[in-house]
């Protein structure tokens, strides 16, 4: 597999970057620097999945169960799109004779999943450095777009995409205002062909409220309260001085003062101020959560919860406030002692109950993690909260229309609607269940590759056991 520019590049850094850090710290030798250098660059080789072709003509998949999810199945269904746009979905649909006739019998047409809080495209092998790219340095870095640091050439896109996953919220972290993330589709030759909808949120990382006594926690209560202060302190700092910012924008604007040194964080956070862009918060425990929703109230922003462990807790405030959660995934352990074994799996379910806005995000939730490489486990998350307690259409939606819907793009997304993207999956079966096979899917229109190196694997070693006579 040859090297691509950007892998070269990237190594180039990388030698650089080591070179530096031999002359500063005198600890690693030139070849220590060049094998780690070439480790690294191994991790940013192009996949050989090539993105799909523009839509030429109508194409209509015929026959399959139809879920658009917004209404009810249809047997025997016919989804027909055009010009990378869904055109009609029924059952009694002119299909025009110049068309693209795709045979579903059997199978199952769903709307793209969406995982609505991701580091694919930011992170490829998470212990080596140069493919890591999910932060800038300091605290309050409001102006950082991801969507401009994702590799369209990752290893791990085409492993989402063939697990039904065909648009994530890639999200960036590092400080306490980490940026703003943006609506990516996982297929493209660039970072702006894979982008849908940039700006979708700033995100802002909550400090804990109260100590933790913890065995791998190094600091005792008192420094944990003092940084928790500085924290608050600073995220409330930044706030004002960017309100500080518009003021004197308005202000030079009505002719009434001078105009201000052009400041690219505050500008990044005009949009925040005048409410026309969220704040995802990343909390989890009840203090984190109430303190978030308070400050937001008091500066006149509009929250979203990202975790949410303890959302259920707090409902009546979220619900209030019409605070929407995203669950950052099902698959973890209860936090506190006297807890049921399965607060987190049935989560969703709570916040259901509770007459929450909800939406489940398979990758960077509790324990489970695993990184960009488990973004292919999204539906199993929600098949896991049908299994504890959220009725099988919920979870199918808390996956689907649901995150298009916090994130502001539903009117393109989440459901099989004419109008909308023809973003899509043909499957064999549910796609909540692991048996499921996902035999195809359209990107707007556009077909997908769904080979990736987990396939090729998969097949290497196929044909090692076959070479040795055993039997699949």
């Amino acid at each position: 597999m040859a090297i691509t520019i950007t892998a070269i590049t990237c190594t180039i850094t990388i030698i650089r970057t080591n070179i530096k850090a031999i002359t500063i710290m005198n600890r690693f030798s030139f070849a220590s620097a060049l094998s780690i250098a070439l480790f690294a660059a191994t991790a940013a080789v192009a996949s050989p999945e090539v993105p799909g072709a523009p839509q030429s003509g109508p194409i209509a998949l015929i026959g399959g169960t139809v879920h658009p999810v917004s209404g009810p199945a249809i047997e025997g269904g016919v989804v027909l799109f055009d010009g990378g746009k869904l055109v009609a979905v029924g059952r009694d649909i002119q299909i025009p004779e110049k068309a693209q006739r795709v045979d579903v019998t059997g199978k199952h047409v769903y709307p793209g999943l969406i995982d609505a809080n991701s580091q694919v495209g930011l992170v490829e092998v998470s212990s080596v450095r140069g493919s890591v790219d999910t932060s800038e340095t300091g605290l309050v870095n409001p102006n950082v777009k991801a969507e401009v640091a994702v590799n369209p050439d990752s290893e791990l896109i085409p492993v989402a995409r063939a697990g039904g996953v065909l648009t994530v919220l890639t999200v960036p972290s590092g400080g306490l205002i980490t940026g703003q993330s943006a609506c990516m589709l996982l297929d493209g030759w660039s970072w702006e062909d894979m982008c849908l909808k940039s700006g979708v949120g700033l995100h802002i990382t909550w400090p804990r409220m109260q100590p933790v006594a913890a065995w791998w926690v190094e600091e005792n209560a008192g420094q944990q309260t003092e940084q928790r202060d500085r924290a608050l302190k600073t995220i409330r700092t930044a706030i004002d001085d960017a309100k500080a910012y518009a003021k004197a924008r308005q202000a030079h604007a009505d002719g009434k003062g001078p105009q201000p040194q052009y400041d690219t964080r505050w500008e990044a956070m005009l949009p925040v101020l005048a409410g026309e862009m969220p704040v995802f918060i990343e909390a989890e425990d009840i203090q984190q959560i109430q303190a978030a929703i308070a400050f937001c109230q008091a500066e006149g922003l509009k929250p979203v919860i990202v975790g949410g462990y303890d959302a259920p807790s707090c409902a009546a405030l979220l619900k209030k406030h019409d605070v929407p959660v995203i669950v950052g995934g099902v698959f973890r352990m209860a936090v506190r002692r006297n807890e049921a074994y399965d607060a987190g799996y049935s989560l969703p379910a709570r916040l259901k109950e509770a007459g929450l806005r909800y939406c489940i995000a398979g990758e960077l939730g509790g324990a489970s993690s695993g990184g960009p490489s488990n973004v292919r486990n999204l539906p199993f998350h929600a098949g896991v909260a049908a299994a504890y307690g959220l009725p099988a259409d919920e979870a199918l939606k808390a996956i689907t229309l649901y995150p298009a819907q916090i994130l502001g793009v539903a009117d393109r997304l989440g459901s099989l609607e004419a109008g909308k993207d023809a973003t899509l999956i043909i499957t064999t079966g549910d796609p909540l269940e692991t048996p499921t096979q996902i035999t195809a899917a359209y990107i707007q229109g556009r077909p997908v590759d769904l080979n990736n190196r987990h396939k090729r694997l998969w097949e290497k070693y196929k044909e090692k056991y076959r070479r040795q006579g055993i039997e699949q």
